[in-house]
């Protein structure tokens, strides 16, 4: 080969991404919008963030540092305003939606080219499923659930008293990500994971999170396709493991659903709603199976994050747990009294709720969409269509633009609405048309668990120099930290219904 010719062509390829990295700093229509000057010339920075599992933090630091509006890739701008939730997810008048991004893509069953109702991009397809499903999530439909809720919720109490009784005490962390595993699969499924009982992962459970611990590495290498290309060969056996084993789950789903369609029972959980719909008669199995898998994936970990974030905050905050445990105790009489509706009252726990949701978001990620053909603007910021944009939760609910002291745990924000905190920058479920459908299950689990392990026993922090924030490790969802905690039964009989 022509020396002078490789020459010459290399010369090129510098001067042609010297002129894209050129133009990307001065004259791409991000380029007015702050950040690292790094980030926006390569995805690099990105990549880096995401794969050391801190990127929540670091785009918090982006954020106090920059202002509300952060360029954190060449194409992709970070916002943390209540404004920008409203803006990216809801729905405005005369202006196009914010469609989701590959980013969505390879949920259960995608292999066969099945979405569900988290997966599917297209507006059209996904409101005809949330059509479909809402009823299943209704406040009706979770009234109806309650007492297969109950059922685990109480085995959880049960257990945190035979096992937090020794000195050693009882991982929160675990119990908890059990107990809603087993909730949400019975409900979805129709019959329950197992996990308390049996004190170890159901393999569907450890399956589906060691899938989710891969989704970091496939995001980053979606910004570097040939890399990834090269890594897919080099991780062939890894990644035809990880298969065969998203394919089993995907069968164990298929079935369980199979059974339940097939099975007459008097059962109220989401697939009772789901298949009494009209529109769903023609549904697949297979299709029914990728929303449970997919729901289950959602609901589970979430819920368990902000049980044991709460619970950890409480315990590092004695008056708080003063507070409430004076109110949940002075309401209730027996142990059988505890339901959702009578723990909804309860103003405390509503306020200690929210704000566990705001100090430690459940979801860790941003959900990403694309701003429309022709650009539009977001928070006041016009940006061009394609780029890629969002609302970071972390970064929005501990800045202190939106609230005072934002990393001290004090519910009473949530009652005292005499000050000038920008309460609705706290979004755990998100807003608009794709919202959590969830929401009034989560409250339901949220309420319930904690009234009762508040009303039966008095809790003891092991580890009180525990530093949540600085324990976790974002993984897709959140890597928490074990939360040993002493529980002594302050006398009360648990009655279970």
């Amino acid at each position: 080969m022509d020396v002078a010719f490789v020459s010459n062509a290399s010369r090129h390829y510098v001067l042609t991404l010297s002129e894209k990295r050129l133009y990307n700093i001065f004259f791409h229509p991000l380029s007015k919008i702050p950040g690292p000057w790094l980030a926006s010339i390569s995805d690099i920075p990105y990549c880096w963030w995401l794969l050391g599992g801190r990127q929540p933090y670091k785009v918090l630091e982006l954020h106090n540092r920059y202002g509300p509006a952060v360029r954190l890739a060449p194409n992709e701008v970070s916002f943390n305003t209540a404004q920008s939730w409203k803006d990216i997810y809801g729905h405005r008048a005369g202006h196009q939606v914010f469609l989701k991004g590959t980013f969505y893509e390879g949920g259960s069953f995608s292999i066969d080219g099945i979405t569900s109702i988290i997966s599917e991009r297209r507006p059209e397809v996904h409101k005809g499923m949330r059509n479909q499903l809402a009823s299943a999530f209704s406040e009706s439909a979770v009234a109806d659930q309650e007492e297969i809720v109950a059922a685990s919720v109480d085995k959880l109490v049960r257990k945190v008293g035979a096992r937090g009784s020794a000195e050693k005490g009882v991982d929160l962390t675990i119990l908890f990500e059990r107990m809603t595993f087993d909730i949400t699969g019975d409900l979805a499924f129709g019959e329950s994971f197992g996990a308390l009982d049996n004190e170890k992962q159901h393999p569907w459970i450890s399956t589906a999170s060691g899938s989710l611990m891969l989704a970091p590495l496939i995001d980053a290498f979606s910004h570097y396709p040939t890399l990834a290309r090269v890594f897919a060969v080099l991780m062939r056996k890894q990644f035809k493991k990880a298969l065969v084993d998203v394919k089993a789950n995907e069968k164990f789903s298929y079935e369980a659903v199979k059974r339940r369609r097939e099975r007459e029972t008097s059962r109220r959980d989401f697939l009772t709603r789901i298949l009494q719909e009209k529109a769903i008669k023609s549904v697949s199995d297979r299709q029914i199976a990728a929303h449970a898998s997919d729901l289950v994936i959602a609901g589970s970990d979430t819920t368990a994050t902000a049980l044991a974030a709460i619970v950890y905050y409480l315990l590092r905050n004695p008056s708080s747990l003063a507070k409430l445990t004076a109110e949940v105790r002075g309401s209730f009489e027996r142990y059988s009294d505890i339901t959702y509706s009578s723990t909804t009252s309860i103003q405390y726990l509503h306020a200690v709720i929210l704000e566990g949701l705001r100090i430690f978001p459940p979801v860790p990620f941003a959900l990403p969409r694309i701003v429309p053909q022709g650009g539009d603007t977001v928070d006041g910021h016009f940006l061009p269509g394609g780029a890629t944009v969002y609302t970071n939760p972390l970064a929005t609910c501990l800045s202190s633009t939106n609230f005072q002291d934002p990393w001290l745990f004090r519910p009473e924000r949530w009652i005292d609405l005499s000050n000038n905190e920008i309460r609705d920058s706290s979004q755990p479920f998100s807003t608009g048309s794709r919202s959590c459908l969830g929401r009034a299950l989560a409250w339901l689990e949220l309420q319930t668990t904690l009234t009762k392990l508040i009303w039966v026993y008095d809790l003891q922090l092991i580890e009180p120099d525990l530093d949540w924030h600085g324990g976790c490790r974002m993984v897709s969802l959140w890597k928490k930290p074990a939360l040993m905690v002493r529980a002594k039964n302050r006398g009360v009989e648990v009655e279970c219904v």
